[in-house]
């Protein structure tokens, strides 16, 4: 069994000699160290998903962005590497469930549906719209919309990891990573992850109640769907449609700002 070097360093000795070095033996002790890291991460993302989704899958997925994490953080940032690991461990499983395009067409279809009624009613009216204002503009009578956004929720992955504003491949900005990772991007794409930042706090803050405590006990608290349930005294199911919801919402004001409508 090899040794584990951190009986015998600081974490934040082997860091400073792997940036001068990449010491193979170094970057396994790290892999070992973190390891359950992307189980724990791969646990919440398959939280709440389609069965055909398998676990083991998204492990494998989430540590290829450990490995990505371990070479490109920076010790000189103001930012523990944990933190910066989990942006990049959700971030590998999101880009490869994205990659394997597994959710429906029908379902992407409806998606964009609400999207773009959310993000034209919104811009409309300049305030956050009800279900029953998203529902008629889709020509739809609210069990119909009910329904949507079950099938919605069922079947797809909506995060805040999906890429919004990216330049090259190296410069795409996830609304996650505008929230808690670290400023190594180019100065541009900085400006535009600190408005991504503003426009999520925004929208969050103008969430319905409920909606707006499952985003923050889902993101930012490392609650599962369950849990979440158990606090508001609601299903799993219920939850998972009423993040749906808040996501959707969150998702056609970025599709504004993209479009210049503040």
């Amino acid at each position: 069994m090899p040794r584990n070097l951190l009986d015998e360093h600081t974490e934040e000795e082997l860091w400073g000699q792997y940036q001068q070095n990449k010491d193979p033996k170094i970057r396994d002790t790290f892999i070992r160290q973190y390891a359950p890291l992307v189980k724990y991460v791969a646990s919440k993302v398959h939280d709440g998903m389609p069965a055909t989704v398998d676990f083991d899958d998204l492990v494998s997925y989430g540590t290829f962005g450990l490995l990505d994490a371990i070479e490109k953080y920076d010790l000189n940032k103001d930012v523990k590497f944990k933190t910066y690991a989990v942006v990049r461990i959700r971030g590998a499983i999101f880009d490869e469930l994205r990659s394997t395009d597994w959710v429906p067409r029908s379902v992407r279809q409806k998606i964009r549906d609400v999207e773009e009624a959310v993000s034209t009613l919104e811009a409309q009216h300049g305030r956050p719209v009800t279900d029953q204002e998203v529902a008629s503009y889709l020509k739809m009578d609210q069990n119909e919309f009910v329904k949507t956004i079950v099938k919605i929720s069922s079947t797809s992955v909506l995060s805040l990891n999906d890429v919004w504003f990216s330049g090259d491949e190296n410069d795409k900005v996830s609304i996650q990573d505008s929230i808690e990772g670290p400023d190594t991007l180019k100065p541009d794409v900085i400006v535009e992850r600190n408005e991504i930042r503003r426009v999520v706090f925004d929208v969050i803050n103008q969430l319905p109640e409920k909606e707006k405590k499952i985003i923050i006990l889902y993101h930012y608290e490392d609650l599962t769907l369950k849990e979440i349930g158990q606090v508001l005294d609601i299903t799993e199911s219920r939850v998972s449609q009423l993040h749906t919801k808040a996501m959707l919402r969150i998702r056609a004001k970025l599709t504004n700002v993209r479009k210049g409508i503040m």
